[in-house]
Parts: C-alpha cells; structure tokens; sequence
C-alpha cells in the first residue's frame, strides 16, 4: 500500500518518496485516514485513486513547509544589487519580474519584496509572482500572519518596519503583501506558468532535492525558459552543481548560489583544478540531524537514532556494504532523515560505481545540512572526476571555511 501511495505522490509532484522518508509519508497518509475514517488501507487507497481533492489533501499533509523569513540573506543582498543593475539596463522599460517557487507559507516571496524596498525600488518597480503544489500554504501566505519560527537570526529589524504585532502573531502589512501574485499549481503542469514573460530573477531553493534526475531535469527545463537570457537563477546549497552541470555559470557570492546563463563565447578554459580524492570519512556520531516532530509524531529517542547509525558504520567498517546500505532503507522506514545516513548512502553508492546515485545523496545530506563536511569533501572529488571542476572547487571552498577553526557561522 505505502509503496503506491509513493508512485502516486511521484507521478503528482515529482516527489522522491526516499528524501522524506517513508515514515514522513505514512504519518501523513494514517492522519488522513483518520480524518476520513477510513479504517483499512485497501479502502483509503480506492478512495485516494478515484478523488483529486484527496489526493491533494494527502499532498499537503505530505509537504511540510520548514522555512522562514531572509533564509540564506548573502543571496538577498546579492539581490538587490543584481536589481540595481537589472533595473539601469532595462532604463524604466518594465518593472522588474520575479519568481519564487515553491512559495510555501509566503516568507521567501515577502522577504524579496521587503528587501528590495529596502534596497530603495519603489513598489510599483518590481512584481513577485509566487507558486506553490499546495492549496493550503498558499492560503496561509496571502494571509500574511506569521508566528515567531519565521522569524529566525540575529537582526529581526525589518519585523518593525513591515508587521504589525496582534494578538494572533505579526501581520504583514499590505505594502508588501500586494507585491506578491501568488498562486497555487504544480511547475510540471506545463500550463501553469504558459505565457508568462520571461523572469529576470528566479528563486527555486530546496526543491530539486527532492526529486530523481529526470524530474530534476524535467523542472530545470521549465525554469530555464522561463528565465530571461540576462537573468539569474538562486537555487538551494545542495542544488548549485545541478545548474553548473547545465553549462550555468555561478556568480561567485559566497553564500548567495546564484547562477547566470554562459556567456555565447566562453574564454578558454582554465587549467583543471587538482581536487583529491578524499579518504574514506566517519561523520561524527551519534549526531543525527532529527526533524522537528509535529504534534502527532511519536518521540523518537536520540540514542536509538544513533545506535541505527553506528549499526550502519559497523556493517560498513566490515566490507559489508549491502548490509550496510539496507540499514540505511531501514533507517529511513523507522526515523526522520538525517544528513549521515545520506552521506553514508552516498559513500557506498560511490564505493561501487553508482555515481549518479552516490551524487543524489550526497546532495540529499547538504539539503538537510549544507555544513555537513563529508559530503561536501566527497561530492567534490566526484564532480572533479567528472569534469566539474568549478563545481568541485566551489565545495571544497566551503568545505574549508566550515573546518576552519574559529570561523563563526556569520563569518562564513
């Protein structure tokens, strides 16, 4: 049973049921059959098949949205300086478009408006256009009310100037609110965004991750023509190499992962950049990365996630890499994702040749997190040996600056 309601989620949105984790998708499917009470799984599954609005609802209990206001701000500074420039060539033309997607709750198109009003551009300047699969958070981003967990840092300054406190949390104003077009649709319904002007500014973090190459591809073609020829892709820290592999060229902010199209006439290439192949590296343990449990997940204790772990790396020690990568599926059956059993899943994959593969988890345990080193030291070995050189030096770049001692999360 879950394994249809897994082809059904991937034919739907593309989803990979394998970065969620089959538990996030059994949670989800148990809590609609409770709220249908429907009893067994035969009959929800008859239900679910012949209902489109079930199958959307199981699709918004399934994308849990984990985001929050000015995410990764280098790439909002990046921003606004790209639309300063943007914005001289076109000479008052047009206003500036841009797209965020999937949009979710609404806290990434608002922080591109509120970033560039504060960057100076008059609201009628820019338009946000704004997508998400999922009815229900679109819902909650046009309504524009936000708790505390969306408001994450240090410098919480733009909340005085764009909410207004109430006693339901802080309200967005209108200023901001009515700069975002938002809308609710799958990327892969090509008909979604058919007809629309190229975009000068693409945000799309976050999402490749979760689907297989073909989706990846699939997504990346849409995106890229709907991207004007002089415009600029922002993607997620776990997504950069997909675009450089694209013949994309990144911009060299640090932090930013922005990406332009190649230039038509491109300089001789340089001399390849030397990365080694790293050793074989043990992540720290135990030290799974657990995702927050909602009001309806049973309490997972930490030491049983780090005993499934070090069962992993003790199979794995042994040579007995099939072992070892079953306990991975079974880890991911039993507890939320975390960043070393991708990596490991990664590694084994790499150990036997099944690089495509070994690349998607390695990319899976940057998504969960981009400060997870060994992933970043054995994905670069894996792009240089496959000719992405300015890919690899990027990670090994970041590899570094998260190893360096002292360095501060800020100072990188």
């Amino acid at each position: 049973m879950i394994a249809q309601v897994e082809r059904l989620l991937k034919q739907l949105i593309g989803l990979e049921a394998e970065s969620v984790g089959r538990q996030v998708i059994e949670r989800a499917m148990r809590q609609r059959m409770q709220a249908l009470a429907i009893a067994t799984d035969d009959d929800y599954w008859l239900h679910l098949s012949r209902s489109s609005t079930e199958q959307q609802a199981l699709v918004e209990a399934v994308v849990v949205p984990e985001t929050w206001f000015f995410r990764y701000p280098e790439s909002f500074s990046t921003l606004v300086n790209l639309a300063l420039k943007r914005k001289a060539a076109l000479c008052g033309s047009r206003p500036l478009r841009l797209l965020s997607l999937p949009c979710s709750s609404g806290e990434e198109p608002y922080s591109i408006v509120m970033a560039l009003l504060d960057g100076g551009f008059a609201p009628a300047a820019f338009q946000v256009e704004a997508l998400d699969v999922s009815a229900r958070v679109v819902e909650l981003a046009r309504l524009g009310l936000y708790g505390r967990n969306s408001f994450r840092g240090q410098d919480l300054s733009f909340r005085e100037r764009y909410f207004d406190a109430t006693d339901s949390g802080f309200q967005l104003q209108a200023r901001v609110r009515d700069r975002v077009k938002l809308r609710c649709g799958n990327l892969l319904d090509r008909s979604v965004l058919s007809g629309e002007a190229p975009f000068d500014f693409v945000f799309c973090r976050n999402l490749l991750i979760y689907f297989d190459r073909p989706t990846q591809n699939a997504v990346l073609d849409v995106l890229q023509s709907l991207l004007h020829e002089d415009g600029t892709f922002f993607v997620g820290p776990a997504e950069a190499s997909l675009l450089t592999q694209r013949g994309m060229q990144a911009l060299g902010a640090p932090l930013t992962f922005a990406f332009k199209r190649a230039a038509a006439a491109a300089p001789a290439p340089a001399a390849p950049v030397r990365v080694a192949t790293p050793a074989f590296v043990r992540p720290s343990l135990p030290s799974p990365r657990v995702l927050p449990m909602t009001a309806t997940t049973p309490a997972l204790r930490l030491d049983d996630c780090a005993s499934a772990l070090a069962k992993i790396v003790e199979l794995a020690d042994a040579g007995r890499s099939a072992e070892a990568l079953k306990e991975c599926e079974r880890y991911l059956c039993e507890y939320p994702p975390s960043a070393d059993t991708f990596y490991w899943m990664g590694l084994l994959n790499d150990m036997t040749g099944q690089v495509d593969i070994a690349q998607d988890h390695y990319r899976k345990a940057l998504y969960l997190n981009p400060e997870h080193v060994e992933s970043l030291v054995h994905l670069a070995a894996l792009l240089a040996a496959r000719g992405d050189h300015d890919g690899a030096k990027r990670l090994q770049q970041r590899a570094s600056r998260v190893s360096a001692p002292g360095v501060t999360r800020n100072e990188r």
